[in-house]
């Protein structure tokens, strides 16, 4: 009996290697996702950012029959932005003795509209559909932020006029402008004045001896 178990070891230790199964050990390798701060950052020339706006206005006033428009207010002559400062600010405050103020530093009273009037206070606060007047402050406020235009210059017309959708053709606006133009009027507006064929919509008119020459609409 002990030689036959002995024989049955023996056998066993001469079976080939291949014929023992072996257990393999794994593993599992960690995926680290990749999070937005560990992406590769887009080079700057491959980016595709908007034009600012000023040099949008400058490559459509190319056209000799389009003015050129202006956004910054610290290259106005002094008169002129003090004149626009003191507009301004009058509209911002939501004073009308403040604005009385100012209409009357001209040497003569500014158009407010194509008809006589009386007081121009009272005028404005009529014309106003608030009845108060501040609906037409408003007006003033963001006429004066728009962009503008420097025209006739070097003649008795010379102007700065806001906004400058008073003196450029509004075939040309560009969809950016489109969306300043709205800024300032209503989808009614325009279609009155396309009908009309003009701007006919409050704009402000300012001499360069800073004289307030105008804040009207109508044609």
């Amino acid at each position: 009996m002990a030689r036959t178990i002995a024989a049955v070891v023996a056998g066993l230790c001469l079976l080939p290697a291949a014929s023992v199964a072996k257990t393999v050990t794994t593993e599992p390798i960690p995926v680290v996702p990749e999070t937005s701060s560990q992406a590769a950052p887009i080079p700057n020339e491959q980016l595709d950012l908007p034009e600012t706006r000023e040099q949008t206005v400058a490559e459509t006033s190319s056209d000799l029959a389009t003015p050129q428009v202006y956004y910054n207010t610290s290259t106005l002559p002094k008169p002129v932005a003090r004149m626009h400062a003191q507009l301004k600010e009058a509209a911002l405050y939501g004073d009308l003795e403040r604005l009385r103020m100012v209409l009357e530093s001209n040497e003569l009273p500014p158009t407010l509209s194509f008809t006589d009037i009386g007081d121009p206070i009272d005028f404005l606060k009529e014309s106003s559909g608030d009845g108060e007047g501040f609906e037409i402050l408003a007006i003033l406020a963001d006429t004066l932020d728009a962009g503008f235009v420097h025209v006739d210059a070097g003649t008795p017309q010379e102007m700065y006029i806001w906004p400058y959708f008073a003196r450029y053709p509004l075939s040309n606006l560009t969809p950016d402008q489109k969306v300043e133009m709205y800024r300032i009027i209503t989808a009614g507006d325009y279609a009155e004045i396309e009908e009309f064929g003009a701007w006919t919509f409050y704009r402000v008119g300012i001499g360069p001896d800073g004289t307030l020459h105008y804040f009207v609409a109508g044609d």
